[in-house]
């Protein structure tokens, strides 16, 4: 005989004074009961070899996220903060920009020191190109021009006059005019004049030519000397100006090699483009105007090209970064370069290239959820190939091409990435990354789990008790007396649906912390009792139980027919779990059967009808074997069935059921009745063997629902595996009713003992003879058997 469960075996028991055999863990800072995880976690932290990448996976809640951010942060803090980044001008190839490094806050250092320098250059340079002492030399070369000019324009005209001609300047043009008698004869006077003296009017105009060219040479030399003269004075103007002020800087960055070979490039190139700052003179030496030049000339761009863009600034940090990202779209991770529409024309600069968050997480740590990085196009693609390469290249996307048009942009100098990236999900994500994904692996060498359960011991009671009194204080909650902190403990026993273990999933816990503080509140108590917390848990289920709530009343109309009263042939109880999210609970479901002659087997009604699936179908197999093993002995199995989950329209899966398809296909074939006011979980083997099935707290809890809205009868049980025992945390409704004597569950190990339970008869032994025990349920669907092959084998 299978004995009842008493009803302190329904749930776990704490003792009053349980409190008093409780350790402090007031200074344990770990997750709680993720030895294993946190261990690896560590580890993969302290690794800082390529590849040794971090996926953490394990149920919502747990504490991946809170304690990944925790570990990291705690060893981010040991490291080197990273350089700053800065994006400047590339003088050689200005559609490349380069990057430069510098010690973390040094960056703002340097840009503010380019900044006055260029400020400053901007104002003295046309300062000292204006002053008086440098106008003075400039008139200096000028008038010695002019002077040499004249003595050679002197020796031009005297040579004209020698030959009877004069010189006249025109529009920068020298002419030559002939002289007759003293006089210089006009164009007219001259067509008047004979061929022959025209003739050698000309001859001397040619030779008069030939002196006017050298002598004009001669003050082209003395011109371009004059203009190289004034040039070098204008040069070692804006070289000394650029030195008083440069000079400092080049010392003070003289050992980073790729900043000096900016400074001399940048040097280099405003001495080339000197002219730029000469172009507006101020005449009044103000600090007022002489701003307003400087504006002048910056709305201009010409100095856009010595700014500096300090792309990364890690001057506030300390230790290497640790950056959790909830957008991790392509941009975002990677960075972008902005434009700006200029009369219809898109343009842009290296000032306008913006960071990703792998630049800013570059030389620390980055975390993210899986979920957030799958839902984005090319996000995961580029994670891995960044990751693979080591290189960060911002390139925008072709789709990113504004209106389709063809647009100019930049390709800004490639970042060198070193960072460890810590992933967090699901383990269906884990699995389905190591699938599609070839490099997944040799990117994320580390797999760490975190666990949804822990075992049950005085030391992880201590700390969930430590954990309740350090959330208490952090969230200003109402003080917790000891039966609610013991009602807090036997929820997170149900919560892990074990008597053996506690939750790991303390999200879960604090909601009915808060959530119990915000009941208490409500009725102006000053502390939380057990009730309290009970109310939350209620509540909080009541709540969401809608479609509970509506499949019962359908129920109780008999609208969907459940029976909890009578005996059936070949009819069941079966218990199956409805899943909707955030809500679980369980639902009885009517199982028939029906058996006639004829060579189909076991025809599952819904496979036919596409609406089981592969476990199931799965289970339906393992009946025929068992049919099989326990029936066809002296001849072939011939007969038909049909089995049925009635009214069921969404579907149905697992093989929980399994053992109460069995039970009605074997009353059917025996025609002896089960008791309808029994219910039944449970896995079965080809051996007859009950196996273990998930959901079972919830599944006895969905039958006892029914029953008690009916009223009990004192007859009503569930029938569940016995290694399902372990895991009852069922509510206190059904502890007292079992107490009473109202409800019972039983658990069993073969089908032979739920036999005798549903049918009050029984089972049947087998003797060596391959007969079982006359009168036995075995013996009648033996009888029924032999009858349908003798019909189907008849001619």
């Amino acid at each position: 005989m299978v004995k009842k469960l008493k009803y302190t075996q329904l749930k776990k028991f704490l003792k009053n004074d349980f409190l008093n055999q409780i350790e402090n863990f007031e200074n344990f800072e770990d997750a709680i009961g993720q030895e294993k995880a946190i261990e690896s976690l560590k580890f993969a932290l302290s690794i800082k070899n390529k590849g040794y990448n971090i996926y953490i996976s394990g149920q919502s809640g747990t504490g991946k996220t809170t304690f990944a951010k925790k570990y990291a942060k705690d060893i981010a803090k040991t490291e080197k903060t990273p350089d700053d980044i800065l994006y400047v001008y590339n003088f050689e190839n200005p559609v490349c920009p380069k990057i430069l490094k510098l010690p973390a806050g040094k960056g703002k250092e340097f840009k503010q020191d380019i900044e006055e320098f260029i400020h400053l250059i901007n104002i003295q340079i046309p300062k000292e190109y204006n002053s008086k002492d440098f106008e003075e030399e400039k008139e200096k070369i000028i008038e010695n021009f002019e002077k040499e000019k004249e003595k050679i324009m002197e020796k031009i005209y005297q040579t004209a006059k020698e030959r009877d001609f004069s010189a006249k300047i025109s529009n920068g043009n020298l002419y030559f005019l002939p002289i007759i008698d003293g006089i210089t004869i006009s164009e007219e006077k001259y067509e008047e004049l004979l061929e022959e003296d025209k003739n050698n009017i000309e001859k001397k105009s040619k030779i008069l030519e030939e002196y006017a060219l050298k002598f004009m040479k001669d003050i082209k030399q003395i011109e371009e000397k004059s203009k190289k003269q004034l040039e070098n004075i204008e040069y070692n103007l804006v070289l000394f100006t650029i030195g008083r002020y440069l000079d400092k800087i080049q010392n003070k960055y003289l050992l980073n090699i790729e900043i000096s070979n900016y400074l001399i490039n940048l040097k280099e190139d405003i001495l080339e483009n000197m002219k730029n700052f000469f172009k507006y003179q101020n005449d009044e030496e103000d600090i007022i105007n002489l701003l307003e030049i400087s504006n002048k000339k910056n709305n201009e761009n010409y100095l856009k090209k010595y700014e500096v863009n300090l792309f990364v600034d890690n001057s506030n940090l300390k230790g290497a970064p640790v950056i959790f990202s909830y957008n991790n779209n392509y941009t975002n991770l990677i960075g972008e370069i902005e434009f700006e529409n200029e009369l219809g024309n898109y343009t842009t600069d290296f000032m306008k290239i913006k960071p990703g968050i792998l630049h800013k997480a570059n030389g620390g740590y980055l975390i993210i959820e899986i979920e957030d990085i799958l839902k984005n196009p090319y996000s995961l693609e580029t994670l891995f190939r960044i990751l693979k390469t080591g290189k960060l290249n911002i390139e925008p996307l072709k789709e990113l091409n504004i209106g389709g048009l063809s647009i100019s942009t930049i390709k800004p100098q490639s970042l060198d990435i070193d960072l460890k990236i810590i992933l967090i999900g699901s383990d269906y994500y884990y699995n389905f990354l190591l699938e599609y994904y070839e490099d997944f692996k040799k990117l994320f060498k580390i797999h760490t789990i975190f666990d949804y359960e822990m075992n049950d011991s005085l030391k992880n009671v201590g700390k969930t008790i430590n954990f309740i009194g350090k959330f208490q204080k952090s969230q200003n909650l109402l003080p917790f007396q000891s039966c609610a902190i013991k009602k807090i403990i036997e929820y997170s026993y149900k919560l892990a649906g074990r008597q053996d273990k506690l939750t790991t999933n303390f999200n879960k816990i604090t909601e009915i912390l808060i959530e119990a503080n915000n009941w208490a509140i409500i009725d102006n108590c000053k502390s939380i009792n057990q009730n309290y917390i009970k109310k939350a848990i209620d509540k909080k289920n009541k709540f969401i139980n809608t479609y509970e709530q509506k499949i019962n009343e359908m129920i109780f109309q008999n609208d969907i027919m459940i029976k909890t009263q009578g005996m059936e042939i070949g009819e069941i109880n079966g218990l199956s779990i409805l899943d909707y999210g955030d809500y679980v609970f369980g639902k009885p479901n009517k199982i028939t059967c029906t058996t006639y002659v004829g060579n189909a087997g076991i025809v599952n009604i819904e496979k036919e009808s596409s609406l089981s699936g592969s476990i199931h179908d799965k289970g339906i197999q393992v009946i025929t074997g068992y049919l099989g093993n326990k029936y066809a002995f002296e001849f072939p199995l011939s007969f038909s069935c049909r089995i049925c989950f009635e009214q069921n329209y969404n579907g149905i899966d697992g093989d929980s059921a399994s053992s109460a398809e069995l039970y009605s296909i074997i009353s059917s074939l025996s025609e002896i009745p089960i008791n309808q006011s029994i219910a039944v979980t449970g896995s079965v083997n080809q051996k007859g063997e009950i196996q273990a099935i998930g959901g079972v707290n919830q599944k006895i809890e969905g039958f006892f629902d029914i029953c008690n809205k009916r009223k009990l009868t004192g007859k009503q049980g569930v029938i569940i595996p016995y290694q399902n025992v372990k895991e009852l945390m069922l509510k206190d409704e059904i502890i007292k009713a079992v107490k009473n004597n109202k409800f019972h569950i039983y658990p069993i190990k073969t089908i032979d003992e739920g036999l005798e339970i549903l049918t009050g008869k029984k089972s049947g032994e087998l003797f060596k003879n391959n007969k079982y025990t006359k009168d036995s349920i075995h013996f009648k669907v033996m009888q029924k058997l032999k009858y349908f092959y003798e019909k189907s084998n008849k001619k």
